[in-house]
């Protein structure tokens, strides 16, 4: 209710100067013949218009779906919230639950393979960078959702349950299904319901799930991807570290570090402008949660959750020794950089052979700014064959 009254106030003082303002301008119409004789006058009219503006621009853009009335050529109504969810939202926004850190643990991957696996999406609030709160859509309350892992011929069972207190229906499509919406098509779940499919594991390899509930980009952004890996019937060759990374955009009413509770901009959205980019659902998310010795043999499985950017993966002072581009073969070798697109996920295998601190990237490096990095810390000893700097 806080957020609606502060919306109502915000609204109400900006259509009160624009009254203000109608009626400057009527007086001095009247005058009209006068108006030469009162230049400064114009300095005041001009500050009240800007302000005006300036203020409703606010005030409106606290409301996620003002322009709920846009068009989109798209198969779905089109990116904004609906306006009676909307509205529910900032009447009820004080009451969801509020996750401290909504980060998944890189290092929370699951030691063996399961045949069913039970998912709950949760509408959570939470903050994706210090003091900047937006409301995200999740499975199993974190960013990304939990990793499942099978085997390829594995007949795999997923339970969705959608939880009570949600506003939106909630859906999973698994890109490592075939069939209708991979999915999908028999996984939309109202609020306080679940649904169960089992499907074939048929193809091995690393895949994006999401939920796929029209507008299907909409729920991504706000965190609804994760990872499912289905393993070969040769397993991967053993490794010392292994982690689970993915990307995701987030498109905020605000500019970047605006503090306070953020609302979802369509329009950022539509023109493929994030606020945020960062791995794990938040800013910094990796940095302190991913740790190596000299020697070891590193595994990352990386996906990006989109919905609109192509993720450059790199990792500042390695070279990658193996690369599964998008999850599958043939396998790469000797790799600076990766590309992975919206909707998928590779797997990157490498060795640490010096300790340090080696900074994970998109390398379409003015995305840092927006917050998409992370560290891996690597203790051992020191090499000076590999690397030494010179005497001065």
């Amino acid at each position: 209710m806080y957020y609606l009254t502060t919306f109502l106030i915000k609204l109400g003082a900006a259509l009160l100067l624009l009254i203000i303002f109608i009626i400057l301008i009527l007086s001095y119409a009247k005058k009209h013949k006068q108006l030469k004789k009162h230049r400064k006058n114009y300095f005041v009219i001009i500050i009240i218009l800007l302000a005006s503006l300036l203020y409703i621009d606010q005030a409106v853009n606290t409301m996620p779906s003002f322009d709920y009335f846009m068009h989109t050529m798209g198969p779905a109504d089109g990116p904004q919230i609906p306006f009676a969810n909307a509205v529910k939202f900032l009447k009820q926004a004080d009451k969801f639950r509020f996750v401290q850190d909504i980060a998944r643990n890189p290092n929370d991957l699951p030691l063996t393979n399961q045949q069913h696996y039970i998912i709950e999406a949760e509408e959570v609030i939470n903050e994706i960078a210090p003091k900047v709160y937006v409301n995200s859509w999740t499975f199993n309350g974190k960013i990304p959702g939990p990793f499942m892992k099978a085997k390829v011929g594995d007949q795999v069972t997923v339970t969705l349950k959608n939880k009570a207190t949600n506003l939106h229906i909630h859906s999973i499509d698994l890109h490592a299904v075939t069939g209708p919406g991979g999915g999908a098509a028999v996984m939309q779940v109202a609020p306080g319901k679940e649904k169960t499919f089992t499907f074939k594991a048929l193809n091995p390899g690393l895949y994006i799930y999401h939920c796929a509930t029209p507008n299907v980009g909409v729920h991504m952004t706000h965190g609804m991807y994760g990872l499912i890996l289905i393993e070969p019937e040769i397993e991967l060759p053993k490794v010392d570290k292994e982690f689970y990374i993915v990307q995701g955009e987030s498109y905020t009413s605000g500019s970047i570090g605006n503090r306070g509770l953020q609302i979802f901009d369509s329009k950022k959205y539509l023109d493929g402008n994030p606020t945020y980019i960062i791995f794990n659902g938040r800013k910094e998310a990796l940095n302190g949660n991913m740790h190596a010795q000299v020697g070891d043999k590193i595994r990352l499985y990386v996906g990006n959750g989109g919905v609109n950017l192509v993720s450059n993966f790199h990792v500042i002072g390695e070279i990658f020794d193996t690369v599964y581009p998008e999850g599958g073969t043939p396998v790469q070798h000797d790799i600076q950089t990766t590309v992975i697109p919206a909707g998928g996920a590779t797997i990157i295998e490498f060795e640490v052979e010096l300790p340090g601190k080696y900074i994970l990237v998109d390398h379409a490096l003015a995305r840092l700014d927006k917050g998409v990095w992370g560290i891996l810390e690597v203790q051992g000893e020191w090499n000076d064959d590999l690397y030494t700097p010179m005497p001065n």
